[in-house]
């Protein structure tokens, strides 16, 4: 009798574990294009943290792709490639390249681009974090949405087509100085000052101060980080979010 409530135990906490799994299935990150281009996607891991999708990958104009965030704790950051091309056995990217790789397998993205930043189940309640940085730079307009998460959970971000309004000295084009502006430098980038760029002295909270230049992104796109001492307040911790969907041109 005692074997056979075990065994009955044991089937029915499997099958409750099984119930659980599919009921709650975890966290995931969903890329939308909803640009009238192609983009291409790139994660890049924090250190120590894993891979995602192999770094990169094409994303056509009105799809998404969606997957499994890690079930550990992960951090890392995730912005649009665009204007990639391959020629003569090369894939670069007007914007936001990694190397001139397709996947780019943990490198980092050339700048100027608009970042998604994440940190992905931390403290006591799986909290995750996001934010939309323009510290770098624009390239396309991007939003992070949360789904059925607790507590503060806002939609964040910069909708707003910057390069259309993008002042003269930050402008990137492609073909260089003729072509059309495909990406918005910030003040560090195009002028590179410690005080632009928040080094040296001016590494602090109290002396990395907002500039011309990143009031400019700032008053179109008050729900993103625009220099790098910018308020904390800016990263958004959503509880236990199912889905974390990251929207191109929303």
């Amino acid at each position: 009798m005692a074997s056979s409530s075990f065994v009955f135990l044991t089937a029915t906490f499997l099958i409750l574990c099984t119930l659980t799994r599919a009921t709650n299935p975890g966290l995931f990150l969903t890329l939308v294009n909803n640009c009238p281009f192609t983009v291409w996607p790139a994660i890049q891991p924090n250190s120590g943290h894993p891979v995602l999708e192999r770094g990169g990958f094409a994303l056509h104009t009105l799809t998404h792709h969606s997957f499994p965030a890690p079930t550990q704790h992960w951090s890392g950051r995730i912005w649009a490639r665009t204007g990639c091309t391959y020629a003569n056995n090369r894939f670069s990217c007007a914007t936001g390249d990694c190397g001139n790789r397709l996947e780019c397998d943990g490198l980092g993205g050339a700048t100027p681009a608009t970042l998604a930043q994440f940190s992905l189940h931390h403290g006591h309640t799986d909290l995750s974090s996001y934010a939309v940085s323009l510290v770098d730079g624009f390239n396309v307009p991007m939003t992070v949405t949360p789904h059925e998460g607790k507590g503060q959970c806002p939609v964040v971000g910069c909708r707003a087509n910057l390069l259309a309004t993008c002042p003269d000295k930050l402008q990137l084009r492609s073909p260089p100085g003729h072509g059309p502006v495909v990406a918005c430098k910030s003040g560090c980038e195009a002028f590179g000052t410690d005080e632009l760029c928040c080094r040296n002295h001016y590494n602090s909270p109290q002396t990395c101060r907002a500039s011309t230049f990143s009031e400019f992104f700032k008053h179109a796109c008050p729900a993103t980080f625009t220099y790098a001492h910018d308020s904390p307040s800016l990263m958004h911790e959503c509880s236990s979010p199912r889905e974390l969907k990251v929207i191109f041109c929303h």
